[in-house]
């Protein structure tokens, strides 16, 4: 007995020695053998605040027109009303969509609920804005007011709630930051990786890098069919006044 443990002592002595003399080896290294060069980082210009776009950035709303912008239902001019460096919904008339299309990619989105108080619950101030038009991020007026948390405002609309209710009191302006990273599929139609999101609402994190079971489904189980790799952004027509300003994106594929 006491010549096996001498032996299993042994063999983790040796192994130890043999750890250490590799940490020790490694540790040798010279600090340039961690370093490169290359790929040369990418120079962007902030914009001159935050909230504004980058260098880099496609403008999706510049405060004048909806120039980048076309109809959903058939790819006429939006019916929205533009004013004061403002776009609104304009109830009826159908969602919107952008002419660029997107598939990975950085979105920034300013938007208001109206500051007089109609309806409750998803009657309240709501609206969506759907990547590749498929997925969507809820746009809600969920401040003090009660519906399904996978449906409020920075939900991953009937997926995933946000982490905190971070609205701003009806009428004044919230903020959107997203990062979204779109799904893959093969040759063969067969999804390879989910879509994936990350969002701030308010600068405040909402949504941590969550996986989506599949594009938006507002009745039934969400699941992925095939599509193409970039689509354009959408607005949804809920029928509430709901108004929008400074959208900007950063293509990340």
């Amino acid at each position: 007995m006491e010549s096996k443990f001498f032996s299993l002592f042994l063999a983790l002595g040796v192994t130890g020695a043999f750890s250490v003399t590799a940490q020790e080896k490694e540790i040798k290294l010279p600090p340039q053998a961690t370093e490169f060069y290359e790929p040369v980082v990418q120079v962007v210009t902030p914009g001159s605040e935050n909230h504004l776009p980058p260098a880099d950035a496609i403008v999706l709303f510049n405060g004048n027109n909806l120039d980048a912008w076309v109809s959903e239902k058939d790819g006429s001019f939006p019916k929205w009303e533009v004013k004061d460096g403002v776009f609104t919904v304009v109830a009826k008339t159908g969602g919107i969509k952008t002419k660029e299309v997107f598939g990975d990619v950085q979105v920034h989105i300013e938007w208001r609920s109206p500051s007089v108080v109609k309806g409750d619950g998803q009657g309240r101030g709501n609206s969506g804005f759907f990547l590749m038009g498929k997925y969507e991020l809820q746009i809600l007026d969920s401040y003090d007011n009660k519906t399904y948390s996978n449906g409020q405002a920075a939900s991953i609309y009937k997926q995933h709630p946000p982490l905190a209710n971070v609205m701003r009191p009806p009428g004044e302006w919230n903020t959107y930051d997203a990062v979204f990273t779109a799904p893959r599929f093969d040759s063969k139609g067969m999804l390879i990786s989910p879509a994936r999101i990350t969002v701030f609402h308010n600068g405040v994190l909402v949504q941590n890098n969550v996986t989506l079971h599949g594009p938006t489904q507002y009745i039934g189980i969400p699941h992925y069919v095939a599509h193409d790799e970039q689509l354009p952004f959408h607005i949804q027509d809920h029928g509430n006044p709901v108004s929008f300003r400074n959208i900007w994106a950063r293509k990340l594929d």
